[in-house]
């Protein structure tokens, strides 16, 4: 005890006295912060409203609201609004509503919509390879090392990038919805992704204590196979067995039936579709990295024999003059951005200026696009299309969008992005080749595209 006692005694000798430590909050500030504040009539008003209101609704800016329009010059026709409902499959959904007209028109049936739940099925199968792969590639570094402690972090992930659409299509091919529909973990992906997160990094652990031990690749991949039996029976059992192949038949414009005819999902593609994905290319517009280069990102795929996602990183302008051709040009627009800054689902509206919070603070909340990206405060959060575009003496003004949120958000699930929202929480598009210069296509095809780690600030979260 008298030992203990000593100890203490040196220690509290050598700890400065409590609220003396250089930076604290003494009690001189503290009564400075107290005074700071005026409870006067504004302030008390302000405070009661905000304790008992979302303070969005008190920030929404009435005339901006009001003074948006549904009106657009030039429109591509659209197939209906998609539901991803609870769960982090934008990037899937936009990718394959660009297909859903293509489709339309071969079939003659209106409305037609694919199956992202197919899709879904192999993308969490190929991402569970991915990841067992990685963790069996970087098996000699260390636990605490970044990259691995990254790859634990993201073994289930629900987001993902155009090549993710791209390399499943050309893979597994495509199926109508009604062949494999929504299921409840389709729909709603938290249980899933968080049991089969749990699996997979445990799954880890198991192959990087058999590393240690000494265990060949060989051995570690045979090993990992046998782990994938697992994760393909809990996704059958959350989503159903895919079809290798289906009979289909379906009704016309005129509500005629067809012949059935039974396809494999890559024939129903060949045939209904037909159109070639490597045609397309990705422009993204993100001030941290230089423009005029093209750039990867590690990691960034969802296929262990596919490459990562390459981009030519463009200015904004650039990549908005694009973005016009294509859409006039009628081809509707896959892009990601930043959704959850300066809109409004239920208005379905993103617009600068929608929210005043200056007003309400009394202090600036702006920063610069290149400094909201490198500070963590802006990120691409979700993937749309574009449908349409809103022009004045031929300068766009406002964008159609179609979401993927269902039809009770917006204008029956559309949104009207304004031109100055795009300069700001715009990040990437989908352009075909034919509507860029050979200067872009050689900078996306010519094989020495950057390598950015997967914690740069571009990969921070995907489009969901």
């Amino acid at each position: 005890m008298k030992r203990i006692t000593t100890l203490f005694v040196l220690v509290m000798l050598a700890t400065p006295a409590f609220g003396q430590q250089e930076g604290a909050l003494t009690e001189d500030l503290m009564q400075s912060l107290r005074s700071s504040v005026t409870m006067d009539a504004p302030t008390k008003a302000m405070m009661n409203a905000i304790t008992k209101n979302d303070v969005r609704s008190l920030a929404l800016d009435h005339q901006v609201a009001i003074s948006n329009d549904m009106h657009f010059t030039n429109k591509i026709a659209t197939q209906g609004v998609t539901d991803q409902q609870k769960s982090g499959r934008c990037w899937l959904f936009a990718g394959l509503n660009i297909l859903r007209p293509v489709a339309s028109e071969t079939t003659k049936e209106k409305a037609f919509e694919f199956s992202q739940t197919y899709l879904f099925f192999y993308d969490k199968l190929e991402k569970s390879n991915l990841f067992l792969e990685s963790i069996i590639a970087t098996r000699e570094k260390p636990v605490e090392d970044r990259e691995v402690q990254w790859l634990l972090k993201h073994p289930f992930a629900d987001g993902g990038q155009w090549n993710m659409v791209l390399a499943l299509v050309e893979k597994y091919g495509v199926v109508p919805a009604d062949i494999m529909p929504e299921t409840t973990s389709s729909s709603n992906t938290g249980r899933l992704n968080q049991l089969m997160s749990a699996k997979l990094v445990r799954d880890a652990y198991l192959l990087r204590s058999k590393s240690e031990s000494g265990a060949s690749e060989a051995t570690l991949r045979a090993e990992k196979e046998r782990m994938l039996t697992e994760v393909y029976r809990m996704l059958v059992l959350h989503i159903g067995m895919p079809p290798q192949q289906f009979t289909w038949r379906y009704d016309d414009e005129n509500g005629k039936a067809s012949d059935p005819v039974t396809y494999t999902p890559k024939e129903f593609y060949n045939e209904f579709v037909k159109v070639k994905l490597a045609d397309y290319v990705c422009l993204h517009s993100v001030p941290v990295h230089p423009f005029g280069k093209a750039y990867q990102v590690q990691f960034d795929r969802n296929l262990v024999d596919s490459p990562n996602m390459t981009f030519v990183n463009v200015d904004i302008q650039t990549m908005k003059e694009y973005t016009l051709k294509s859409v006039l040009g009628g081809d509707p627009v896959w892009f990601g951005c930043d959704v959850g800054k300066e809109s409004d689902s239920k208005l379905g509206v993103m617009r600068r200026g929608l929210y005043d919070y200056e007003s309400i603070y009394g202090m600036e909340f702006d920063m610069p696009k290149k400094e909201r990206i490198l500070y963590g405060q802006s990120i691409p959060s979700h993937a749309m299309v574009f449908t349409g575009v809103d022009l004045i003496d031929g300068k766009p003004q406002k964008w159609l969008v179609e979401n993927s949120w269902g039809t009770d958000v917006g204008e029956k699930g559309m949104f009207s992005m304004y031109d100055s929202w795009y300069d700001e929480y715009m990040f990437s598009v989908i352009i075909h080749k034919k509507y860029l210069p050979e200067a872009t296509l050689a900078l996306y095809q010519g094989g020495d595209a950057e390598v950015l780690p997967p914690w740069d600030p571009l990969f921070a979260v995907e489009p969901r």
